[in-house]
């Protein structure tokens, strides 16, 4: 297995929601470089995966500012102090989709750029659903539009749904089932 570089020195600075560090490092063939990355301040986030029967996941649309238009996609949000990634993921089902769960479970957890940020976002698959809404932050209702899992191939070519942690939980939690992983 290779080592990791040495880290020689760290510097920090704000940047926003996250800390910028610049990292000074030496390889192992004595090669030294300086990289930057992005630590993030919170505690993570969530993705949910929530399933109205096994081949129809619930997703919703919203505004997405920064493509600045109607985003169809997975349940998401960040995971609040004090929170488990299962509680957020039951609490954003509920203010987002107006439904909470009775089963849930992380799949997996996954980096959005490991390059240089330290992110993490936790897959959660959400079953056995029930109606239930809490208020949440968005400044409109938002839609729910049901999905089958098995044209997902339609989902992943439409314009309004580009989202990249939607689409890998989306075909994660897919192969997750269609391999006997119940």
């Amino acid at each position: 297995m290779q080592r990791l570089p040495t880290i020689h020195g760290v510097t920090e600075h704000d940047a926003g929601p996250y800390r910028m560090e610049h990292l000074e490092l030496e390889f192992g063939n004595g090669e030294r470089r300086r990289y930057e990355r992005l630590l993030s301040r919170g505690h993570g986030s969530v993705v949910v995966v929530p399933l109205l029967d096994d081949n129809t996941v619930l997703l919703v649309r919203e505004y997405a500012a920064g493509v600045h238009r109607y985003e169809l996609g997975l349940v998401k949000g960040r995971i609040d102090a004090g929170e488990t990634p299962l509680q957020a993921a039951d609490r954003e089902l509920k203010e987002e989709a107006g439904h909470g769960a009775r089963s849930l479970q992380v799949l997996r957890t996954l980096s959005l750029s490991p390059g240089y940020m330290s992110h993490q976002t936790h897959l959660v698959l959400a079953r056995d659903l029930y109606v239930q809404r809490l208020p949440g932050d968005e400044p409109e209702e938002i839609e729910v539009v049901p999905w089958k899992l098995d044209a997902l191939h339609e989902l992943m070519l439409r314009d309004d749904c580009s989202e990249g942690r939607s689409l890998a939980a989306l075909f994660i939690a897919r192969e997750w089932l269609a391999h006997g992983n119940t």
